[in-house]
């Protein structure tokens, strides 16, 4: 990226961060269903949400930019998290504008291989979830959803702050576990 577009990314970034984040879908709402090109430890493959409700939850969480700040600090607080959720039966799974090469390259740096990360070429993931960015329709809000089988949105948590993501999204899914 050249030094001016990072800089604006930059800016705008910092500039939504005042902003409220927003998720218009709701806890009880159905999850649209979408596949995407993706990444697991730098190995590409097709995501498919309907597939992996067949095993379980799914964390699906959007962030704005891999490799910006926040967002590898994010990727690593999800990384630390994997095998906890996964203990509890939950798929994590990241998801922003990034192509399919950069995200390669971010499932094994931020992502340490432990989670994987898709991309949502045209931004039709993020309409059908509400999760643009107000101010940079293309780019994703920071949003994680937790959805349950056999496709229900169990619960949100919509802040542009890296903090707190994991926490909500990990209460969400031992209450799931919990009540079965």
């Amino acid at each position: 990226m050249r030094a001016s577009a990072s800089f604006l990314l930059t800016a705008m970034l910092g500039l939504a961060a005042v902003l409220p984040a927003h998720a218009a879908l709701k806890p009880g709402d159905a999850a649209p269903d979408f596949s995407a090109d993706a990444a697991l430890a730098g190995e590409p493959y097709r995501f498919q949400l309907a597939e992996a409700l067949k095993k379980g939850p799914v964390v699906l969480y959007f962030y704005p930019k891999a490799f910006t700040s926040g967002c590898t600090v994010e990727a690593h607080q999800f990384a630390e998290a994997t095998p906890k959720f996964q203990a509890l039966g939950v798929t994590v799974i990241g998801i922003s504008n990034d192509d399919i090469a950069t995200l390669k390259r971010f499932s094994v740096e931020a992502c340490r291989k432990q989670f994987a990360v898709a991309a949502d070429a045209g931004a039709k993931v993020m309409k059908a979830y509400d999760a643009k960015l107000l101010m940079m329709p293309d780019t994703a809000d920071r949003i994680s959803y937790f959805i349950v089988p056999p496709g229900r949105i169990a619960a949100v948590h919509a802040k542009l702050s890296a903090d707190g993501h994991v926490e909500a999204m990990m209460k969400a899914a031992e209450a799931w576990k919990a009540a079965r």
